[in-house]
């Protein structure tokens, strides 16, 4: 060991309050900035859908890139060894790609809506709206535990402050830049935050590895026996069956069913979409592998986690090897990571009750804008509190992600299929979600032993959702042939070495089930419907609560004799 690895370095409580101070400030003063005296209730949730390359891509890139995934990814590391880091990072990043071929297919029938639920209000009706507003609700709320945890652990390791403290600062500091406006605030602390977050993961991650030895750790933490054959593989199958592919189901189920990612879609100009999310998927794939080397590191050295708590290796790390100086970018880094992140899952919250509980029992002509904000304000709040709450269990960040992810896979295929396919009626997406809900809990916590013919059943329709998520993949770039094809290539290929085998692996089977049971029972209840859906009419069902504002401007526009921009203007004149 070191000289004085023993022990972890602290900043002291003084410290830590200046860098909080200095962060906070610093966004709380950012947020002041772009505050206006009567704040617009559709601004307050997607920036106007304006919002330009430089700060989307950003705001992108730091939403994904958040203190649980950095956490989670050197969990991943201190697990499996030096691919760990790799099937998280690389599949996480692969899903941002894959988001913005079908991103533009929403933004194209849905150009002015808030939510992912409130589209499906207009393609299926209330029922299905209320099930993505809910599992986004469940979503965010996990997200924004997380955070928070990730947060406390990181102020009780390096100062004497406690863990209930820090997850109280961090929600409080959250909370303070975030509530006056919202979604703006959000993607504009991100620029800020990613800028952070880039620049010291680039300078701590390099430190951390030569001052513990550099090269030669690697070899001498092999020769310890601190490692195993399967640790030490970059094509290790007990992380890919562990990790890997549970994560590949999961994080597709994120990208297309998560409302943080959804809102920065309606936000950005629809024409940067593809360069938005490109930047943003190399972004993060650099950054999360790199961090989770801390993770592989530790197990290459032997260290044992503080408490026995995974999620304390990440500041322990830190804390034990670098100096003040670093030590002090490092917890910058991490705050930034989690606030850019709690930050969005605070706005896409107040966005689902502003839009799909209050906008959508009164009515887009009715719904009074002062009261949504409001709402979205109050909204904020008590999800803040609901979190703190939340946060005192100290869940497991990774196995909170991949849960969460694995739920969100019941909805995947019913709300791809109903932005292409006309024939999807309500029923088939409720019922779908409904059936997939069902079969993916027993399989994924094991109410039901995986074994004799539920195991066979189990198994058949896992391997029929590996085809369904490559075939997924497939058709948002290539279209529906090539998906077809990939996805019989897969299962063909993947049975005989599945059948038999996934029994063993509940999380993944629980993840591919839910994709298996949800499109066969959507594409049941729908290749007979005489339904044939017109997708104009969401563009006419979604759109501006607060036009006011909007009407002002055009006023102003046509008195100067100048054309009214078609972004600024009602749906009503489109």
């Amino acid at each position: 060991m070191l000289p004085g690895s023993s022990e972890v370095s602290q900043l002291g409580t003084l410290g830590v309050i200046l860098l909080l101070l200095l962060f906070y400030g610093g966004t709380l003063w950012m947020s002041i900035s772009i505050s206006r005296k009567k704040e617009n209730a559709d601004d307050y949730m997607t920036a106007g859908n304006r919002i330009g390359f430089g700060v989307s891509a950003a705001s992108m890139t730091a939403t994904w890139i958040w203190a649980s995934s950095m956490y989670a990814s050197v969990t991943a590391g201190y697990t499996y060894g030096v691919s760990g880091p790799i099937h998280y990072g690389l599949w996480g990043a692969l899903m941002i790609l894959f988001i913005y071929p079908f991103g533009r297919r929403i933004r194209a029938v849905a150009p002015r809506a808030h939510t992912l639920a409130e589209v499906m209000y207009a393609r299926h009706g209330r029922s299905s709206q209320l099930m993505l507003a809910g599992s986004n609700v469940l979503g965010s709320l996990i997200s924004l535990t997380s955070n928070f945890i990730a947060g406390g652990a990181l102020i009780a390791m390096l100062s004497p402050l406690s863990f209930g403290q820090g997850i109280v600062i961090i929600a409080a500091g959250v909370l303070l830049y975030t509530l006056w406006s919202g979604f703006r605030a959000s993607v504009l602390t991100d620029f800020a935050q990613v800028l952070a977050m880039l620049g010291a993961a680039v300078v701590i991650i390099p430190a951390v590895f030569f001052i513990v030895g550099g090269p030669a750790v690697l070899a001498e933490g092999v020769a310890s026996g601190n490692v195993t054959p399967q640790q030490q593989s970059f094509f290790s199958s007990d992380a890919f069956m562990n990790q890997g592919a549970p994560y590949i189901a999961a994080v597709l189920a994120y990208a297309i069913g998560n409302q943080t990612i959804a809102q920065r879609l309606f936000a950005v100009r629809e024409d940067l979409i593809k360069p938005t999310f490109v930047t943003a998927t190399i972004g993060y794939g650099a950054t999360v592998i790199g961090i989770g080397m801390l993770g592989v590191l530790a197990l290459y050295l032997g260290i044992e986690p503080m408490g026995g708590d995974v999620n304390n290796l990440m500041p322990q790390m830190i804390g034990t090897y670098l100096p003040a100086g670093l030590i002090a970018l490092a917890f910058i880094m991490i705050i930034g990571s989690l606030s850019s992140t709690a930050d969005s899952d605070l706005a896409a919250l107040s966005s689902i009750v502003m839009t799909d509980i209050y906008g959508q029992a009164v009515g887009r002509e009715r719904a009074n804008p002062r009261l949504m904000l409001l709402i979205g304000r109050l909204t904020m709040i008590i999800a803040t509190a609901a979190a703190l709450y939340f946060a005192t269990a100290r869940f497991n960040i990774l196995d909170l992600l991949v849960f969460v992810g694995a739920l969100w896979g019941c909805l995947v295929f019913p709300v791809i299929a109903s932005f292409y396919w006309r024939k999807v009626t309500n029923t088939a997406f409720t019922v779908s979600v409904i059936a997939a809900l069902v079969v993916f809990l027993p399989v994924r916590f094991e109410l039901i032993p995986l074994d004799g013919v539920w195991a066979v059943v189990v198994e058949l329709l896992a391997v029929l959702g590996i085809g369904v998520v490559l075939g997924i993949m497939a058709f948002g770039f290539f279209g529906l042939r090539p998906a077809v094809v990939v996805g019989a290539v897969a299962i063909l290929v993947s049975a005989p070495f599945a059948l038999g085998a996934l029994r063993d692996y509940a999380t993944l089977s629980g993840s591919l089930v839910a994709y298996a049971v949800s499109f066969l029972v959507c594409w049941a209840l729908s290749v007979r419907s005489r339904q044939d859906f017109d997708f104009a009419v969401i563009a006419e069902v979604t759109g501006d609560f607060d036009e006011a504002e909007v009407l002002a401007g055009a006023g102003a526009g046509r008195a100067g004799g100048a054309p009214v921009s078609e972004a600024h203007a009602p749906v009503s004149d489109r």
